[in-house]
């Protein structure tokens, strides 16, 4: 006989499964998925019924569901894997934990505003996805998102988040409110700003990056002497001065928000060690991907996006090529000053076994 299992709020998925009683379809269906490495409680079967199935292609949908996250992208190393999909259900799908995470989520912005893009006057606005909420929509957006990357985070981990005036004091309090403790207010100053075209205040030349620890007392990793070292061996502040994208990062496209890799490489080095992982929840064209495979950790990137996702998958196939890689690698500075002293910093101890990711 064949028996509909039905399954736990959070993996929301029958399965269709040949057994001879109900108590055999549950054991079997907890079976397969602990051969996924999702680990089922009997609790978690809501009900398990006797399914009639006339229609063969009824059978072939529930079957799919079987199936456990599939990536949209996989780089033959395993070291930089995408997601297409809301953020807000992937990373219920999944249980791993991450060392690092940075997030660019939307700003809110997409209102109609005007800006300069190389010397023309054009529209701001990216796309649905950046659409004006109310206060109280923002706070609940980013206690939702906030609240799961917690739950992805090591116990030592931290956490990245970017933004402007428009949201970053939401993150910031949705930040505390959740339990994280906030450990440094990065100043980004852009060197090359769009310049203010209505001439009525001053120019908008900076953004913020909170950077926080998961757990109030838990120690976070921060590599301080290589930071010192890099800026002429003093402390480095929480201003930092560095330009935007520039036109060789937009080989396979620009995305509207898209980000620095001198930047993403500077929060990747300066919080992570060697092998480690490092998740993106809005990854668009995927820089921080880029940035971490560039200095030998490991990526997950989420996003809903399709051409964004697209987009970043054709940035990391261009690093296969070892001509594209050094290149990237040589016009980054913070990465030409670690090669200086470290030759062979990226150069992976093939005698450590990493952790993978589950799918």
């Amino acid at each position: 006989m064949q028996y509909q299992v039905t399954i736990t709020e959070i993996l929301k998925r029958n399965i269709l499964i040949d057994a001879i009683s109900p108590k055999e379809a549950e054991i079997a269906a907890w079976n397969r998925y602990r051969s996924c490495d999702i680990v089922l409680d009997y609790s978690d079967f809501i009900d398990v019924d006797l399914a009639v199935i006339n229609n063969q292609k009824e059978v072939e949908l529930s079957q799919q569901n079987l199936n456990p996250l599939i990536p949209y992208f996989k780089s033959t190393d395993r070291t930089f894997t995408l997601l297409h999909g809301d953020c807000f259900k992937l990373l219920r799908e999944f249980d791993f934990k991450f060392n690092c995470i940075f997030a660019d989520p939307p700003y809110f912005l997409s209102n109609g505003g005007i800006s300069i893009q190389s010397g023309k006057v054009v529209c701001v606005d990216k796309g649905e996805w950046d659409k004006g909420k109310s206060q109280q929509e923002i706070m609940e957006f980013n206690m939702e998102w906030l609240g799961l990357c917690r739950d992805k985070l090591k116990d030592n981990g931290t956490i990245w988040v970017s933004g402007t005036y428009h949201n970053i004091f939401s993150v910031a309090n949705c930040l505390t409110k959740l339990g994280y403790k906030i450990l440094n207010v990065v100043t980004w100053a852009k060197t090359n700003p769009p310049p203010n075209i209505s001439c009525r205040y001053f120019t908008y030349s900076t953004e913020f990056i909170i950077w926080a620890r998961k757990c109030e007392k838990k120690a976070h990793y921060f590599n301080y002497e290589l930071m010192k070292h890099i800026n002429g061996n003093k402390q480095m502040t929480d201003v930092w001065h560095l330009p935007a994208i520039a036109p060789w990062e937009k080989s396979c496209g620009k995305h509207p928000t898209q980000k620095p890799l001198a930047l993403l490489a500077r929060i990747i080095m300066a919080s992570t060690q060697q092998g480690e992982w490092v998740l993106d929840p809005f990854c668009g064209s995927s820089t921080t991907g880029i940035a971490a495979n560039l200095l030998g950790r490991h990526y997950l990137g989420i996003d809903q996006e399709i051409q964004y996702i697209e987009m970043g998958k054709n940035r990391r196939k261009e690093l296969e090529n070892p001509q594209t890689y050094h290149k990237y690698r040589s016009k980054i500075k913070d990465i030409q000053f670690i090669d200086s002293l470290y030759p062979t910093t990226v150069k992976e101890d093939t005698n450590i076994t990493y952790e993978d990711l589950p799918f």
